[in-house]
């Protein structure tokens, strides 16, 4: 498919000239000619494009799900309409943000233009805004469409932000995470944050039934039985790409089989394939990575193993794989084998050092350590705990015999008055408050009794019995100023 960034066409004498490629005009020196509307998402329904993107809908009317956001005089019929307004569609994969794209590149006749914020820079967004200035003089407004917003960084939202407010452009953002986290709040702010919902299992029935005898589909040449359309609609779980991934898969099984009926045998063969199907900046790179991290958490390292290699064959970045593996190091394994974290730290230099194909052994490596480790989870759930009291409120002033006294005066606040210095007692443990008043025998790390953490929680234990036994903080011989 064209994109914005093929600025020059070649004609077969060698000569550069006019041309259309998939609705993309350019000028006689190769440069997109901003009098024409620029070609769509819905140019891609050539017979060997997937049944996906075949049957992706042409209208609102034709929208599967989504009903809530497609009400008469509904902000998605107004810019399809032709009025200018920004949206972010927010919601999870599968569910129509790419659709809405590509019916108001569609209907609107607006210059339709689509960046993918996996590859977009600053330079090829401020390049695309400079056209879309030039083709608005000449009277032809621009929808731009970014794929993935979330993954903008804040300069290149800021960008954005100046032909969003001017309406040089009218922006569809679409994102699986939410914006209020992922967006700068002035882009925000200028926009309407549209949720889209997950399909129901009624919507999937419907996909797929309109898919078997659309002529853009499946045009009838092969039927689904009953119970193959229900496993089918419970293993796409509200996602309308996977569904019809799904059933494309299980149809030419059919069809290569002599069969005209695709049976839950052979829809459950053909599944197995579609799944390794595995798109890099796509809803695989999620599912994959997602699966590769629980079978770790569930000490599975067959299958850690194997989706490791699915990442890997489908050029998976492997510094990618090593940043989750650290990560799952301290959210799953913790102090359960507190040796698992720096391994993974190792592996993920290595990678950086070694590259592909030798950082595959270095990554099996860490994850066959991080497989078989004991797991623990303390250390994390222990810190969201302590956060989650902070963001209610809670913890008070912090003690006073606690405070930095190494300043001019800090003696007159009382700051450090009855600090005890650990080092001057038995086994370097003394009792005194620590906590803020409010939360003073508050416990937020439990040990398990897994791996090395059984031997940390027996000393937790003898520590907090030590502690417990607080006394009113006051000055103690062998207590020195210097050492607050």
């Amino acid at each position: 498919m064209a994109t914005l960034t093929d600025r020059r066409i070649t004609e077969p004498g060698g000569g550069v000239g006019p041309a259309t490629l998939e609705g993309v005009t350019y000028d006689l020196f190769g440069n997109l000619d901003t009098d024409q509307p620029v070609g769509s998402l819905s140019a891609a329904r050539d017979e060997g494009a997937p049944l996906a993107v075949r049957m992706r809908p042409r209208t609102l009317d034709e929208i599967v799900g989504q009903q809530h956001l497609l009400a008469p005089g509904s902000p998605l019929r107004r810019l399809v309409e032709g009025q200018s307004m920004s949206v972010f569609l927010w919601g999870p994969p599968g569910v129509g943000k790419t659709t809405l794209a590509s019916i108001v590149s569609r209907e609107s006749g607006a210059r339709f233009v689509e960046v993918s914020a996996v590859s977009a820079g600053v330079k090829e967004i401020r390049a695309e805004l400079d056209a879309a200035r030039r083709a608005l003089h000449k009277g032809t407004p621009t929808v731009l469409f970014i794929d993935e917003v979330h993954r903008f960084s804040k300069t290149q939202q800021d960008a954005l932000l100046p032909a969003v407010e001017n309406r040089i452009v009218t922006l569809i953002a679409a994102t699986t995470e939410n914006p209020s986290f992922s967006v700068i709040s002035p882009l925000l702010s200028r926009s309407l944050l549209l949720r889209l919902k997950p399909l129901t299992d009624d919507d999937i029935h419907a996909l797929v039934a309109r898919a078997l005898v659309d002529e853009r589909g499946l045009g009838g040449r092969v039927e689904l039985d009953d119970a193959a359309r229900e496993e089918l609609v419970r293993m796409a779980g509200g996602d309308a790409r996977r569904a019809l991934t799904y059933l494309e898969e299980s149809s030419a099984s059919a069809v290569a089989l002599g069969e005209q009926v695709v049976t839950p045998a052979i829809l459950s063969s053909a599944v197995d394939r579609a799944t390794l199907r595995y798109d890099p900046d796509g809803d695989q790179h999620y599912d994959v990575i997602s699966a590769f991290i629980k079978s770790i958490r569930g000490s599975d390292v067959d299958a850690a193993l194997h989706y490791l290699a699915r990442m890997l064959e489908a050029g998976e970045d492997p510094r990618f794989i090593a940043r989750r593996l650290m990560i799952s190091a301290s959210e799953d394994i913790g102090l359960a084998a507190n040796n698992v974290l720096p391994t993974c730290v190792a592996a993920a230099q290595a990678v950086q050092l070694l590259g592909m194909p030798e950082a595959r052994i270095t990554l099996a490596h860490a994850t066959v350590v991080a497989a078989t480790a004991p797991k623990s989870n303390a250390a994390y759930t222990a810190i969201d705990a302590a956060i989650a009291d902070v963001r209610a409120g809670k913890g008070g002033p912090v003690p006073a015999h606690l405070r930095d006294a190494h300043y001019s005066g800090a003696k007159k606040l009382g700051h450090g008055e009855g600090y005890k210095y650990p080092h001057s007692y038995p086994h370097n443990i003394v009792a005194q408050t620590y906590l803020p008043e409010d939360l003073v025998g508050t416990v937020y790390y439990e040990p398990t009794s897994n791996g090395v953490e059984q031997h940390i929680a027996e000393r937790v234990r003898s520590i907090r019995e030590v502690l417990s036994d607080r006394v009113t903080p006051s000055r103690t011989r062998g207590d020195d100023d210097e050492r607050r």
